[in-house]
């Protein structure tokens, strides 16, 4: 009885270990199992984030940033391999736009010299590449642009009034010597006469006159150059400008 007893319960102790053993090699397979799903989800999140990111976000940022920073090599490594020559950035600028914008020259001159690249293209201000580059003064791009027959007559808002306000007297030539309309009318009204007066750049305003500017042209609020220079207190461009008339009322 007693040796049936001891058996007994030595089975028993023996089924009790195997059950724990069971237990703990069960639970250490379920924390396993976790630990993969939790490690397969993730990855799946992963891949999922991957794939909804865009396919040439990496490549048009690349192309952009050397843009701004006249890396000419980095740009045309990116035109090689099929970047568009018009992409625009997250600002909607057009890259010629943004070469001329930031005096990249030597990205201007690859991107000009890129069959596919629309010379003409504008931002959402509707301003082009000349216009920045007038404005800037680059007489550089300015150059490269007319000579691939870029239109210096822009309707609206014209190159030669973005250079006259800024007083680029050597822009100002190159483009009536390529035949810019010397009294360009804004969509205002406004001639590039009147916004080198508005700035008070004498040598432009007398640049202009010279070329045959308008002294007479009113805007659409009846402003003339005078009238600028006056509201915006330009004495040396009043002068100029007063006497100019008085000459011209005597012939």
């Amino acid at each position: 009885m007693n040796k049936y007893l001891t058996q007994t319960n030595a089975r028993n102790a023996s089924s009790s270990v195997v059950n724990a053993n069971r237990t703990r090699v069960l639970a250490s397979l379920r924390r396993g199992a976790a630990r993969v799903s939790r490690v397969a989800l993730a990855g799946g999140f992963a891949c999922a984030a991957l794939a909804a990111l865009p396919a040439h976000a990496a490549p048009a940022d690349t192309m952009i940033k050397a843009v701004k920073f006249d890396d000419v090599n980095e740009v045309n490594k990116q035109l090689s391999h099929g970047m568009d020559p018009n992409l625009t950035d997250d600002q909607g600028i057009p890259l010629l736009v943004l070469a001329a914008r930031e005096k990249s020259d030597k990205v201007a001159a690859a991107l000009v010299a890129n069959p596919k690249t629309n010379i003409e293209i504008t931002d959402k201000a509707d301003e082009n590449a000349m216009m920045m580059a007038s404005l800037n003064g680059d007489i550089n791009i300015v150059q490269l642009l007319i000579a691939k027959d870029a239109e210096v007559n822009k309707k609206g808002w014209a190159p030669l009034h973005y250079a006259a306000a800024n007083g680029h007297d050597d822009v100002v030539k190159l483009l009536l010597d390529h035949s810019a309309y010397v009294d360009a009318g804004s969509p205002n009204g406004t001639t590039p006469l009147m916004m080198a007066a508005r700035g008070g750049h004498v040598s432009t305003v007398k640049l202009l006159l010279d070329n045959g500017a308008d002294l007479n042209v009113k805007n659409q609020i009846g402003m003339n150059a005078l009238d600028f220079a006056k509201q915006y207190k330009e004495p040396d461009v009043v002068e100029g400008l007063t006497a100019r008339m008085q000459q011209t009322q005597q012939k």
